[in-house]
């Protein structure tokens, strides 16, 4: 690939996490290695999140497993959102009353973290309206989406190593995208800027992917597509998908994959597909058929 003179040029430099220099948030079992030991990633335990007064979330327990892709779903209100906010620090003590476990790994309290200390340690969120900068070429939004150390002093001297060059190459390739490098990522299509937000996510080497109703407003085929995409992606970190699309959801589930539905701050039922599908209980709050 080609870079263009106009770019800021950036290193990888390998940083410690503050808050894990101080030592009061939990800790890496080895440097930069989430401790998943027990085999779960994340691990949500009678978590309770309240809005003056407002119950939210209500004794919600649920584990992700390492390398897992997991469904969820629920009707409007079911405390999906505010589920994702208090695991991606947007939602925490600061700002609701929450009790209960949060935890990524077996060490790592997510609850006394920030936003940006949650996004140090690999936890990536996509929202449901894509963000990518729409005046720079596709390929552009990949290099500043890199985990790298963006500080002014490292920015001013660095330049794009063949490590990154390889990154985005690789990264182009798996969203599909390698044709539309060059041109502006206003340009893309609907379908094509939600591939571009998550190969940004991936360009961050994520351990724990979180996607929020990324099939909304997609054509059938640009949904199967980003299917195709995320079963690629299954095994090489853990995804959760909150969704509505429910032939979107059958595409990722497949026979044996896990699909959790929420109602009302809690889980309703879990299992396959197949079998939540047929629950008496999710049926009535949501599939309403």
């Amino acid at each position: 690939m080609q870079t263009s003179s106009s770019t800021i040029p950036i290193e990888t430099t390998d940083f410690q996490p503050e808050w894990e220099s101080k030592g009061n948030s939990g800790h890496f079992l080895e440097k930069g290695k989430i401790d998943l030991s027990h085999g779960e990633i994340l691990y949500i335990e009678d978590l309770v999140v309240s809005f003056d007064g407002f119950k939210a979330i209500k004794g919600l327990t649920l584990d992700i497993l390492s390398g897992e892709l997991r469904c969820i779903i629920g009707p409007n209100g079911a405390g999906k959102t505010t589920m994702m906010d208090v695991i991606t620090g947007k939602t925490g003590p600061r700002n609701a009353q929450v009790s209960g476990r949060v935890f990524l790994g077996q060490t790592i309290d997510l609850l006394k973290l920030k936003e940006p200390q949650i996004a140090q340690i690999g936890i990536g969120r996509k929202f449901q309206k894509p963000t990518v900068f729409e005046n720079l070429k596709v390929w552009e939004n990949l290099e500043l989406a890199r985990k790298s150390n963006k500080s002014w002093r490292v920015a001013l001297t660095a330049k794009v190593n063949q490590d990154a060059i390889e990154d985005m190459e690789k990264t182009l390739l798996q969203i599909g995208l390698e044709k539309e490098a060059y041109i502006p990522a206003g340009e893309l299509s609907h379908g094509q800027k939600q591939r571009l937000e998550i190969g940004m996510l991936l360009m961050q080497k994520p351990e724990l992917l979180l996607l929020d109703e990324p099939a909304a407003g997609m054509t059938d085929e640009e949904t199967m597509q980003l299917a195709d995409l995320l079963n690629q992606l299954r095994g090489t970190c853990s995804i959760v998908v909150v969704e509505h699309d429910m032939e979107f959801v059958s595409a990722l589930s497949g026979e044996t994959g896990i699909v959790t539905v929420l109602a009302e701050g809690a889980v309703l039922a879990q299992g396959t597909m197949e079998h939540v599908k047929n629950d008496p209980a999710v049926i009535e709050s949501y599939l309403g058929r």
